[in-house]
C-alpha cells in the first residue's frame, strides 16, 4: 500500500488577473501524479476541470470561466491528497461588450457570436448584446406578479430597446425597492452615458473629417463649373451630370476600397479557421499525439485523450470533425491490436497482463482480453514443460543442451541441495561415503533428477502468477474506475462464474501434466501406453538409487506446500499428492533391493577377526546396515500434512514384508556360504583371538588358516548371536519405523536361521564325532581281543583314552572359538560316542568275568570322566550298556573297579581338566 501523499498547495498563477476564457498557469506543490489523478480545479468558484491540462506536479495549465465572484482562491483536488489550498489569488475582470448601436472601429460579428464554454457556434440575435443594466445601480427584481403590471401599462413594455417602453413598468419590476438617493446617481450614470455618446459621436467625426472635406470640394468644383457656363442648357442637363458625377464617385470608391475590402474578408475568413484551427486544435493533433504516445509507451495518455474525443466529437455531424475523428478511431484500433499481441506475448509478469488487461478494457475492446490471457498463459506453461522434458532427453542422450528462451529460466540448472548431496554421496550402490573432494568432480545428479528439480521450480514460478492472474479476473480488480462505472467489471464477473470449470480444467492439465512427466522420469511403468511416448523417453540404464529418490521426493513435496499455500483447491492437488505417495512407495522397494545387494556384498568383508565371544564383524555389519538404511528412509516414511501413509495399502505392505525377510534371507545364505565354501573359495585371512581374555585356551597359531571345523563353529557362534541379539534389534527398528507385518519377518527370518544354525552344528558334529565314534571298535579289538577270554583288567584300554583325547580336542576347538558353544557340541559327540559304545556292548554275544570287569570298567570311566555333559540320550545309551553286561557278584571285583576307576583318573588328572568346570556354568545353552 503506496504512502498517502501531502495535499495539493497553489503558490502562483500567471496571469493574476483577466476576463472569463483567459488562459492561465497555475503552479505549486503536489498537484497530481498524473492526469487521471487530477479530479477538480476551480478558480474563483467556478469548475475549470474541463479545460485543464496537467503538465507536471508542479503545472497545470487551464482557462478561467465565468465565475460569479470577482476575486477568489484557485483549489486544485487529486486523489491521491485530497482537497488543497492556496497562497495566491484570481481576480476576474468583467469584459467590455459591444453593443448594437455602438460605433467601433473592428468587425462585429452579430449573427454568429462564438461561445467558448461549450466550444460550439450558436446564434445569438442582436438585442442579446444590449446593456444589461441601463442606470448602472444595482437591480432588484421586485415581486409584482407579471400579470398585473400588463394590465397596468396596456399596450406597454419594460424592454428599453421597445418602440413601447416605458420607464414607470421599467422602474417598478426592476427598481421598486431602491431608494432616493441611488435613483438620482442613476441619473447621473444616464447623463454620464449621453455625453459620452455624443463625445463619441463627435470623435467618430473627427475621425472621418477628410472624407467630409473631399465631399465638399467635389461639390463646390461642380457648382463653380455650372456657374462658369451660365448656358441655360447646362442648366437643363445639371441634374444628369450631377447623377453621372456622382455615379463616376461611386465607382471610384468602389475601386479605391475594392481591394481593401477583399483584404479585409481574407483577413476575416483567415482569422476565422486560424480560430477554429486553435479551437479545436486537440482533435486535429490527436491522430499525431496518439502516435507519438503508442511510440513512447503512454497508453494511459491515449485512453485519456480518446475518452475526451469521443466524448466531444463522438456524435458530431461536422464532416471536418467527422473525418479526424476517423482517423482517431483508426488508431485507437491499431492501438487495440497491439495491446492485445502484448497481451497474449510470453513470457510475460502478472503487472504486464493486468496493465494490457485494463487498457484493453477502457479501450471496450471486443471479447474477453482477460480471458484469452488466461488461456495463453495456460498453453506457455504447457509447452515451458515439455521444452524441459524434451532438452534434458536430448542431453541425456548426448546432444547438447538447446538453451531456448523459453527454459532458460534460471542459468542454474543444478540447485544447491543436488550440488551438496552429489559432493556428500556416492551413487554407486553399496558404496560408503567418500571424500567431498574426490565426489565433487566425479560425480553428478543424474538427469532425471536435475529434470524434476528444473520442472518443478518451473511450475511453481509460473502458476502463482497464473493462479492470481484469474482471482484478478474474478473479483474484478483488473479492471479501472471507468469499467466499473460502465458496467464491464460486472460482466466479467459473470463471465469468470461462467468459465469456473475451464479453468478448472486448465489447472488439472497442468497437474497432470507435471505428474506425468515426473513419472515419466522417475515412475516409466506407472504410465498407459499411449503416454510413454509423450511424456517419457528417458533412457533408463539403471534405477535411481533410494538416496536420489528421497531427494525428489523432498523437491515434489516443497513444490506442493507451495502450491498449496496459494489457495488452490485440494481437490486439484490430489494427483501431486498420489504422485509422492507412489514415489515414497518406489523409494522403500528400490532400498530395500538396494540394501539386500549390500548385505549379498558382505561376505566379501567378512575378515574371520573373532572377539573373545566368539564373533566376528559380520552380524554388526548387518545390523547396521539395516539400521542405516531405515535412518536414510525416515523422511520417506514420515508423513507429511495432507500425506497418506504409505504403508496403507495392503499390497504394499506384502511387498515390504517380502523384501524385508528377502533381506534377512540374504543374510542367512551369506553365512552359509561362508561357512561350507571350499578352502580354495574362500579369501582366508588369519584366526586373530584376544589374548588377554583369561579363559581362552590357545591351540589355535596366529599364522594358521582356518580349516572348515572352525569356520563351521564361528558360523554357529554368529548365528547363536543373530538369534538371541541382532534379529530382536532389527524387529524393533522395524517397528519403531512403522514396518508392518514385523512379527512375519521375525518368525520367518528366526525358522531360517535356526535351519541353518542346525544344519551347520550337524554337519560340525559329522566333522569331529564320526572319526571319534569311528574309532572305537577298531580299538576296542585291538590285538584280537575277545571279551570271553582275557586277564584280568589293569587299567582303561589306549583305545579309550584315545578317545577322551579327542574329545578333549574338540572341546578345546570349540573353547578357543566360543565357550558357549562347549556344551551343545560335547554333548553330541558324547551322545554319538555313548551310543555307538552301548551298540558295541550289546553286539557282544558274551562276557567272560574279566571281560565283564573290563567292559564296566572302560564305560564308567568314559561315563563319569564326561558326566557334565551327559544328556537323556546319552545316560541311556549308557546304561543300556551297563544292562549289557553281567553283573559283579563279589565285593572283590567291586573294590577292584573301585580302585581302577581311581588310578584312572589320577593318572588322567591333567587332561581331563577340561571335564571338571562348573556344572551350572557348562551348561548354558
Amino acid at each position: 500500500m503506496s504512502r498517502a501523499r501531502q495535499p495539493p498547495l497553489v503558490t502562483g498563477i500567471s496571469p493574476n488577473e483577466g476576463i472569463s476564457w483567459t488562459k492561465v498557469t497555475i503552479r505549486g506543490e503536489n498537484l497530481g501524479t498524473g492526469p487521471t489523478d487530477l479530479i477538480g480545479l476551480t478558480i474563483c468558484g467556478h469548475n475549470c476541470l474541463l479545460t485543464a491540462e496537467w503538465m507536471s506536479a508542479s503545472k497545470i495549465v487551464c482557462r478561467v470561466g465565468q465565475a460569479k465572484n470577482d476575486k477568489g482562491d484557485i483549489i486544485v483536488t487529486t486523489k491521491s491528497g485530497g482537497k488543497g489550498t492556496s497562497t495566491v489569488s484570481f481576480k476576474l475582470l468583467k469584459p467590455e461588450k459591444i453593443g448594437i448601436l455602438d460605433q467601433s472601429a473592428v468587425w462585429v460579428d452579430e449573427m454568429n457570436y462564438y461561445d467558448m464554454r461549450t466550444d460550439r457556434n450558436k446564434g445569438i440575435p442582436p438585442l442579446s448584446l444590449r446593456p444589461a443594466n441601463p442606470l448602472g445601480i444595482e437591480i432588484d427584481k421586485g415581486r409584482f406578479p407579471q400579470k398585473d403590471l400588463e394590465a397596468l401599462f396596456p399596450g406597454m413594455s419594460a424592454d428599453f430597446t421597445s418602440e413601447n417602453f416605458s420607464a414607470a413598468w421599467y422602474l417598478i419590476e426592476n427598481h421598486s425597492t431602491t431608494s432616493f438617493d441611488q435613483l438620482k446617481t442613476a441619473v447621473v450614470n444616464l447623463k454620464k452615458q449621453a455625453n459620452k455618446k455624443n463625445e463619441g459621436s463627435l470623435a467618430y467625426v473627427k475621425g472621418g473629417l477628410s472624407t467630409f472635406f473631399e465631399a465638399q470640394d467635389a461639390l463646390s468644383a461642380i457648382h463653380q463649373k455650372l456657374e462658369a457656363d451660365g448656358t441655360e442648357k447646362v442648366e437643363g442637363s445639371m441634374t444628369q451630370k450631377l447623377e453621372n458625377v456622382l455615379n463616376r464617385a461611386s465607382n471610384t470608391a468602389d475601386t479605391l476600397f475594392q481591394e481593401v475590402l477583399g483584404r479585409k474578408d481574407k483577413a476575416d475568413s483567415t482569422r476565422n479557421a486560424l480560430n477554429v484551427l486553435q479551437r479545436f486544435k486537440f482533435l486535429f493533433n490527436l491522430p499525431l499525439n496518439i502516435e507519438r504516445n503508442i511510440q513512447k509507451g503512454d497508453y494511459d495518455v491515449v485512453i485519456n485523450d480518446y475518452e475526451k474525443a469521443k466524448s466531444l466529437f463522438g456524435k458530431t455531424e461536422v464532416q471536418v470533425f467527422k473525418k479526424y475523428y476517423a482517423e482517431v478511431e483508426t488508431r485507437i484500433e491499431a492501438l487495440r491490436e497491439l495491446l492485445l499481441d502484448k497481451l497474449l506475448e510470453t513470457p510475460s509478469t502478472l503487472h504486464d497482463q493486468k496493465r494490457y488487461i485494463r487498457y484493453l478494457s477502457d479501450l471496450h475492446a471486443p471479447g474477453d482480453p482477460a480471458w484469452q490471457c488466461i488461456g495463453a498463459q495456460h498453453q506457455w506453461i504447457l509447452q515451458l514443460m515439455h521444452n524441459c522434458k524434451e532438452s534434458y532427453v536430448k542431453e541425456q542422450k548426448g546432444n547438447s543442451l538447446l538453451h531456448s528462451p523459453m527454459i532458460d529460466l534460471d542459468s542454474d540448472v543444478r540447485p544447491s541441495p543436488i550440488g551438496h548431496l552429489s559432493q556428500t554421496a556416492s551413487l554407486k550402490r553399496g558404496s560408503s561415503f567418500q571424500s567431498g573432494r574426490d565426489d565433487a568432480w566425479r560425480y553428478k545428479a543424474p538427469q532425471q533428477v536435475v529434470f524434476v528439480e528444473k520442472l518443478t521450480k518451473l511450475v511453481v514460478s509460473q502458476l502463482p502468477n497464473f493462479w492470481k492472474l484469474w482471482i484478478s479476473y474474478v473479483n474484478g480488480s483488473l479492471f479501472s474506475e471507468t469499467a466499473e462505472k460502465s458496467g464491464q467489471m460486472e460482466r466479467s464477473k459473470k463471465n469468470a462464474r461462467q468459465r469456473q470449470n475451464d479453468f478448472k480444467k486448465m489447472i488439472q492439465e497442468v497437474m497432470h501434466s507435471l505428474v506425468k512427466l515426473i513419472r515419466g522420469a522417475l515412475l516409466p511403468f506407472s504410465l498407459r501406453e499411449g503416454e510413454s511416448r509423450q511424456y517419457g523417453g528417458w533412457e533408463m540404464k539403471s534405477e535411481l538409487s533410494g538416496q536420489w529418490l528421497t531427494h525428489v521426493i523432498q523437491t515434489v513435496r516443497l513444490s506442493s506446500e507451495s502450491l498449496t499455500a496459494l489457495e488452490i483447491p485440494n481437490d486439484m492437488l490430489q494427483i501431486i499428492q498420489d504422485l509422492i505417495l507412489d514415489l515414497r512407495v518406489r523409494c522403500i522397494i528400490v532400498t530395500l533391493q538396494h540394501t539386500a545387494e549390500d548385505i549379498k556384498r558382505l561376505a566379501e568383508k567378512e575378515d574371520w577377526v573373532v572377539d573373545n565371544e566368539g564373533l566376528t564383524s559380520l552380524p554388526s555389519q548387518f545390523e547396521q546396515c539395516i539400521i542405516h538404511s531405515l535412518q536414510s528412509l525416515k523422511t520417506v516414511l514420515d508423513c507429511k500434512p495432507g500425506e497418506a501413509s504409505v504403508f496403507q495399502q495392503q499390497k504394499t505392505q506384502e511387498d515390504v514384508c517380502q523384501l524385508s525377510i528377502g533381506i534377512m534371507q540374504v543374510f542367512i545364505d551369506c553365512l552359509e556360504q561362508l561357512s561350507t565354501k571350499p578352502d580354495g573359495d574362500i579369501d582366508t585371512a588369519h584366526l586373530s583371538v584376544d589374548v588377554s581374555s583369561p579363559d581362552l585356551f590357545g591351540s589355535i597359531h596366529e599364522d594358521s588358516s582356518l580349516s572348515s571345523e572352525q569356520r563351521l563353529l564361528i558360523a554357529l557362534s554368529n548365528c547363536r548371536y543373530l538369534e538371541r541379539h541382532t534379529f530382536l534389534n532389527i524387529a524393533e527398528h522395524f517397528e519403531k519405523h512403522g514396518f508392518q507385518g514385523v512379527e512375519k519377518i521375525t518368525q520367518v527370518s528366526m525358522e531360517s536361521l535356526k535351519e541353518l544354525d542346525q544344519r551347520l552344528f550337524e554337519m560340525y558334529i559329522e566333522f569331529k564325532a564320526d572319526p571319534i565314534v569311528g574309532s572305537l571298535e577298531p580299538g576296542i579289538y585291538a590285538g584280537y581281543f575277545d571279551w570271553k577270554d582275557c586277564l584280568v583288567p589293569a587299567g582303561v584300554r589306549n583305545y579309550l583314552k584315545e578317545a577322551l583325547v579327542n574329545i578333549i580336542a574338540v572341546h578345546a576347538e570349540v573353547f578357543t572359538i566360543s565357550k558357549d558353544l562347549v556344551p551343545r557340541v560335547m554333548s553330541r559327540v558324547v551322545e554319538a560316542v555313548s551310543e555307538e559304545l552301548s551298540r558295541l556292548m550289546q553286539c557282544v554275544s558274551s562276557f567272560s568275568k574279566n571281560g565283564a570287569l573290563q567292559a564296566r570298567l572302560e564305560i564308567c570311566a568314559l561315563r563319569d570322566t564326561v558326566a557334565i555333559y551327559l544328556t537323556p540320550e546319552s545316560n541311556s545309551s549308557f546304561k543300556q550298556a551297563l544292562e549289557a553286561l553281567p553283573q559283579l557278584s563279589s565285593g572283590t571285583d567291586k573294590k577292584l573297579l573301585e580302585e581302577l576307576l581311581n588310578k584312572f583318573k589320577s593318572s588322567m588328572h591333567l587332561q581331563l581338566t577340561c571335564f571338571q568346570a562348573s556344572s551350572s556354568a557348562m551348561m548354558k545353552t
